[in-house]
């Protein structure tokens, strides 16, 4: 736990770090907190600060720069993310003009959002709610093993094996099967996961495993998103080595950008904010990535999110994302004569 001391000098280096891309030495840490303590007590603090991980420093005389532990404390701290309103006019004056096409409205938001953070934007449209559960076969195989086959709503089937100890005799797979396709018929993963209905330990396994089946047969993986930004993105410091910048073009190449910055368990207007070493794809573990979803929930929903240096603006970029979250979400509700759900920013930790 950090002393409200400790707190105050922690979120002015990470401030002046993202603002000037150079380490803070602790004399500027000094004049920018306004705290009423020695420079010796500011260098104790950031000294603390630098053993519990969250700062760093390049070598011993040089200044402070947060890690991502630290940024990732900065951004837990954050309270009110809003866009300027005369900002927000200004989009939805944009947006206004080109409403009824949906290839424009897309393009434009990837490039309002780029030109705003000053980052890599990533959108993609609108797409359909996620598959629907149809029915459930249960197979005992030998042994202590179990195929499980998941038939979708369009004539998709899915199969896995299980293992459950002890063996389950067939009558009784039966009269699960029949029991959990009478309960989930119709229904998409997330309507599942919020199903009240008591399960027994292999009830409750057997929908897990049907929902992690569907869950990832609705991860966006093979759509092309729309990206404004690239060129910003090479004026930041971090990317001056050309690794860095050809592992995130690679991941474009391959089609599989989207696949390494999207969670896979993101609800409408939900915000995640995943930093450096968070992210679970190697090649984009020296950047953060802040995404959302829009639209309607059960009907169709698009992602827009970027993805950045760990120095990014990161209340810049909340805002940003999440105010365009709310006007392509209105959009999509126009689109399919509903009223749009009122969209909050949620910064999750994980």
């Amino acid at each position: 736990m950090l002393t409200s001391r400790a707190e105050t000098i922690l979120k002015s280096i990470v401030r002046q770090y993202i603002a000037k891309a150079t380490p803070v030495p602790s004399q500027v840490v000094c004049s920018d907190c306004g705290l009423k303590a020695s420079p010796a007590t500011i260098r104790n603090e950031m000294a603390r600060l630098e053993q519990e991980g969250y700062i760093t420093r390049p070598h011993p005389s040089a200044g402070s720069v947060p890690s991502d532990k630290g940024y990732r404390f900065y951004v837990e701290s954050l309270t009110e993310v809003t866009l300027p309103l005369t900002e927000q006019r200004l989009i939805s004056h944009l947006f206004h003009q080109v409403e009824r096409e949906q290839e424009e409205w897309l393009r434009l938001a990837a490039t309002i959002m780029a030109q705003l953070v000053q980052n890599v934007a990533v959108v993609t449209r609108p797409k359909p709610a996620g598959c629907q559960f149809k029915h459930l076969e249960l197979v005992a195989l030998q042994d202590l093993l179990v195929l499980v086959v998941l038939i979708l709503r369009g004539a998709r089937v899915k199969q896995q094996i299980l293992t459950f100890d002890p063996a389950i005799p067939q009558t009784e797979l039966t009269a699960i099967a029949n029991k959990l396709s009478e309960a989930y018929s119709g229904l998409t993963s997330s309507q599942i996961l919020a199903k009240d209905m008591e399960l027994s330990p292999v009830e409750r396994q057997l929908t897990d495993c049907v929902v992690k089946i569907m869950q990832a047969e609705d991860v966006p993986e093979y759509e092309e998103p729309y990206l404004d930004g690239w060129h910003f993105i090479l004026n930041q410091p971090e990317f001056s080595h050309p690794n860095r910048i050809l592992d995130l073009m690679d991941l474009v190449e391959h089609k599989s950008l989207l696949k390494a910055i999207f969670p896979r368990e993101l609800g409408i207007y939900e915000m995640r904010v995943i930093i450096g070493e968070e992210n679970i794809t190697e090649a984009i573990r020296n950047c953060s990535v802040v995404i959302s979803r829009y639209g309607l929930p059960g009907e169709a929903a698009g992602i827009i999110g970027v993805v950045g240096p760990t120095r990014m603006p990161y209340v810049r970029t909340i805002s940003t994302v999440s105010y365009l979250a709310s006007v392509m979400g209105r959009l999509v509700a126009e689109l399919y004569g509903r009223v749009a759900p009122t969209g909050t920013t949620v910064v999750d930790t994980n």
